[in-house]
């Protein structure tokens, strides 16, 4: 079916059913990332920073820093691992575009790492 002949009107949700049907699909998009390994080492690593983040006398800016910097890398894994689905969907065949664009998605959660490795690193040099 082409996307061309879907009448967008007929799909849509609107109010609370919309905010119902997008929570769903969150929470199954959820359910997915759970399923990759990568993303459950940083939930495990990322739950210990954010917990240990709220006994460190820190500022709340501070605090939120440090917190949103676990919280990107666990933004930029989900959509790594969407790109990876994605392209494994169209073809497992070797390709170097599906090359590239896994290795880009790679190369994000591994920038997402180092801001957050240089935002830990600098508030507790700059505290302690």
């Amino acid at each position: 079916m082409s996307s061309n002949n879907i009448d967008p009107s007929v799909h849509k949700h609107t109010g609370c059913t919309r905010l119902l049907k997008a929570g769903a699909c969150s929470l199954a998009g959820l359910g997915y990332a759970m399923h990759e390994a990568a993303f459950r080492l940083e939930i495990v690593v990322g739950s210990i920073l954010i917990i240990g983040s709220l006994f460190l006398p820190l500022t709340l800016v501070e605090r939120l820093i440090l917190i949103g910097s676990v919280l990107l890398v666990l933004i930029v894994e989900v959509l790594n691992s969407a790109i990876e689905a994605v392209v494994d969907d169209i073809s497992l065949e070797h390709r170097a575009l599906a090359k590239q664009a896994k290795d880009m998605g790679s190369a994000a959660v591994f920038i997402a790492l180092v801001n957050c490795g240089i935002c830990w690193t600098t508030l507790i040099y700059t505290n302690w």
